[in-house]
Parts: structure tokens; sequence; C-alpha cells
């Protein structure tokens, strides 16, 4: 029988590779490009190769997908998802958002999710059915139920250049019918804000497994609606969108939303 984790080891793997993070932030970086906007620097690919070693040291046979070294062959019913850097772009550029994501899954589906900020030593965590967690203590989402009223954050994608509905207008049209919409830079961050009630509602058209899989659990954990796009509770599902918010505004997003993709 393979070994599962616990929340408490998922915590303290995060705490670690937030660590590197921490530690290589105000250095001289070296910076690749995958993309014309698209980063990694070399302290993505220690936190995440440390993150891979440990895990395989641990918890043998588990799969890991993660985001600069993509799929680690095991047993797919054991399967962690791994942002070792959520928030390169800021943290290439010294701007002190940007966290690690780190989310298991058995049998299909997402049991542990943990986003850790090292900047601000925060420490969002959620096991299935138990709830979500800042730093040991419960958070809920906020009783926003107006969408007017609310404040919202989304994200772009990094081929934003190239395609043709790439959220500009999402974000033009939300900003007019809202307190306002914020763009962090860190889907895991922004999921795990809408948890703790710092934000009423987050949509973003195009991610990875690995970005949404952790701050994805945690919302839903805190109170939060979280589905595609599409409306669809399968946010893992591919092509992964997210529509995350507190109850009471989810149902007039996803209007706004669909009106707006008709439109074009």
């Amino acid at each position: 029988m393979m070994t599962a984790p616990t929340l408490p080891e998922v915590e303290q793997l995060a705490r670690q590779s937030g660590e590197i993070l921490r530690a290589g932030y105000k250095n001289e970086h070296q910076i690749d490009y995958k993309g014309v906007i698209d980063l990694v620097t070399e302290i993505d690919h220690q936190s995440e190769e440390f993150l891979i070693r440990t895990i395989a040291e641990q918890y043998p046979g588990h799969s890991i997908l993660a985001e600069e070294s993509g799929a680690t062959d095991g047993y797919d019913d054991h399967r962690w998802f791994i942002d070792p850097l959520d928030g390169t772009v800021n943290y290439a550029h010294g701007i002190p958002i940007f966290s690690v994501s780190i989310a298991y899954a058995r049998a299909g589906q997402l049991i542990l999710g943990v986003v850790y900020d090292p900047m601000r030593d925060e420490c969002f965590s959620a096991e299935l059915g138990k709830g979500a967690l800042l730093n040991g203590s419960p958070i809920r989402v906020s009783e926003a139920n107006d969408l007017q009223r609310s404040l919202l954050v989304t994200g772009f994608p990094y081929d934003m250049w190239d395609l043709p509905v790439n959220n500009l207008v999402y974000f033009g049209h939300f900003a007019r019918c809202t307190q306002g919409v914020r763009r962090l830079g860190s889907a895991a961050i922004d999921l795990c804000y809408v948890a703790c009630g710092r934000f009423d509602g987050y949509w973003e058209l195009s991610l990875q497994p690995w970005d949404l899989a952790a701050g994805g659990l945690i919302a839903r954990e805190a109170g939060a609606r979280v589905t595609n796009i599409r409306g669809e509770e399968d946010f893992m599902a591919s092509p992964p969108s997210i529509l995350a918010s507190t109850p009471g505004i989810h149902a007039a997003m996803k209007k706004e939303i669909d009106t707006l993709k008709n439109a074009q």
C-alpha cells in the first residue's frame, strides 16, 4: 500500500520550498524565456528540483506534474501538482507577490492543497472536506452578493499577444461593473485571496493544472463556488480555466462572461 501525505507534511514541503524562493529573492537572476513574456529563473528550477526529489524520496511511486519539468512517471492514483514559483515575472522584477503551490490528488480527486507566500509568511492550506486554513486558523469567503459592490481579480495568459480571446475585453467589462479588478500575477494567490475574503471573485480563461489545483481546493473548502469558465464543477478538466467566487456573485459573474463570449 502506497503512503499518502498528510496536510502538515505538504505544508512543510511548501515552507521549505518557500525558503529557497526567499533566499534567492534579492539576487541577480539567470532568466530564460519559454515564450515572449513567459519567464523562468534558476530559482524556479531549484525549488522544483527540491520538491521533486523530496516527494520521490518520501512518497516513492507517486506521479508528479510540475511546471518546469512536466510529468514524472508514477502511479496516477497518487498524483502531485507542483508550481515551484507561481509569479515568476513578479519575482524576476523584484515584486514580492509570488508563491509555492502544491496539491495532492488520490484516484483523480484533489485531497490536499497548500499555497505558501514566503514574503508574508502566509500558508494557505486545505484538506478535502475539512475546511481551509491560513497559518492554522480557519478562513471563509466573503459574504458579497452584489456584483457591483464586489472586488475581483484576474490574470492573463502568457500567449495573450497571439490570442484573439485574451481576457482584455472581460477585464474592461468587469472593471466597469464592479468596485474594481486587480491583477496580482499569481493565480494561486488570487484563489487564496478569494478563500479568505480579500477578493470576492476570480476568473481566468486559460491556465495549467499546476496553476489552480491547490488554490482551487483551498477556495472551495473555504466556501467558494469553484467551477471552470463553462460552469462545470471539474475545474481541472481540459482546457483548464477557473471561475471562483463567493456563492452570492458566481451566477452573476457567469452570466456576464457568457454574454461577452456570445458577443464575440
